[in-house]
C-alpha cells in the first residue's frame, strides 16, 4: 500500500459522506413537502363535506 492511500482512501470516503448528506437531505426535505401537501388536501376535502 503506498503513501497515496491514506490520503485518496479517507478523501473518496469523506466524499461520499458529503454526497450522501446532501442527497438524503434533499429526498427528506420532499418528501416532508409532499405529506404537507396531502394532509391540506385532505384538509380542504374533508372542510368541503
Amino acid at each position: 500500500m503506498t503513501a497515496g492511500h491514506f490520503l485518496f482512501i479517507p478523501g473518496v470516503l469523506l466524499l461520499g459522506v458529503v454526497l450522501g448528506w446532501i442527497l438524503g437531505s434533499r429526498a427528506a426535505r420532499d418528501a416532508y413537502a409532499a405529506e404537507l401537501r396531502r394532509r391540506e388536501e385532505r384538509a380542504a376535502k374533508n372542510a368541503a363535506r
